[in-house]
């Protein structure tokens, strides 16, 4: 089933793969020499209602607060494959209040030299089916398409009819963080 998906593209994981029970989506990209721009990108998960909004801010789930709170969603502290940050989905575990996980990317800039995500050389999603970690699908490098933005909402998955379904969204924000919790109402 792997395919490279562009912008706005979706697949109906579960009709594909119908006893699909966890994903592991997984960041990878490449800064170049950049460390700075490197060692301050995280990845992040938002648990999103039916509203398109955080369900609280404990179901932002990042570095500093590594699971959802029912573990729905739990970042894992090794990437493997080639990952930079992943984060696995127990979609039996997903709380009937949450229609869609949504991944973003964003820098977490401590320093007075802008950095922004066009620096990139590479950047992209892909999405593993837990059960063995085969790839099932995987965004476009999004790296070409990438400027002044400091965040990026990568991709979601999201409950469709009764199954879920994998959406490359590529919004990039030039207000970072600040954007992603505005669009997303995650309390900063």
């Amino acid at each position: 089933m792997t395919s490279v998906m562009r912008r706005g593209a979706n697949v109906e994981l579960t009709r594909e793969i119908p006893d699909l029970t966890g994903l592991v989506l997984g960041v990878s990209w490449d800064a170049g020499g950049e460390s700075p721009l490197h060692d301050n990108l995280v990845m992040a998960t938002i648990l999103c209602g039916a509203d398109g909004k955080a369900l609280s801010g404990d179901h932002f789930v990042f570095f500093n607060q590594l699971s959802s709170p029912e573990l729905s969603a739990v970042q894992l502290e090794q990437a493997l494959g080639g990952d930079q940050e992943q984060v696995e989905i127990d979609l039996s575990a997903v709380p009937d209040a949450v229609a869609r996980l949504v991944v973003v990317l964003y820098l977490n800039e401590g320093s007075a030299r802008r950095r922004a995500l066009g620096q990139l050389r590479k950047c992209e999603l892909r999405v593993l089916n837990l059960a063995g970690n085969a790839e099932l699908v995987r965004s476009e490098d999004f790296a070409p398409l990438l400027s002044n933005e400091t965040a990026m909402a990568l991709g979601e998955v999201y409950r469709y009819k009764n199954g879920w379904k994998f959406k490359v969204i590529g919004q990039g924000y030039d207000n970072g963080i600040l954007g992603i919790a505005q669009d997303y109402g995650i309390p900063l």
